[in-house]
């Protein structure tokens, strides 16, 4: 029950994580000042906590961990690449072409990362 419930916990904090990030990227992108709004400044911060502290509970739980297991390797190096490329797609004094770039190959480490997480396996295709 309780990986059950750990996992419905995660689930929900990774979809409203990209679901902010889509948001804050797209507000970006439109010049939106979206950092006047403290929502979307600190929320994003809170429910990524949420997500790693349960996704650290949920491999401790199941005995699988990074660097161990190839699914969970692939999901922490995307998770790496998609923390750095949200960063420069994010930053205020980006360029706009760079910010697109960015924020396009942020979205697609996360829906590699989504993709491993349901299948786990590193080797996740679209097709």
């Amino acid at each position: 029950m309780l990986y059950l419930t750990l996992k419905q916990i995660h689930f929900t904090a990774a979809m409203l994580s990209i679901g902010l990030f889509f948001l804050r990227g797209s507000l970006q992108l439109a010049g939106v000042p979206w950092r006047r709004w403290w929502p979307l400044r600190y929320l994003p911060h809170l429910v990524d906590t949420v997500l790693l502290g349960v996704a650290i509970k949920l491999a401790v739980l199941i005995h699988q961990y990074p660097l161990v297991h190839g699914w969970l390797t692939a999901k922490l190096v995307a998770l790496l690449g998609y923390i750095l490329l949200g960063h420069w797609a994010l930053r205020r004094d980006q360029p706009r072409r760079r910010a697109v770039a960015a924020f396009i190959s942020a979205l697609l480490c996360v829906g590699y990362i989504v993709g491993v997480g349901l299948t786990k396996s590193a080797s996740w295709r679209l097709l």
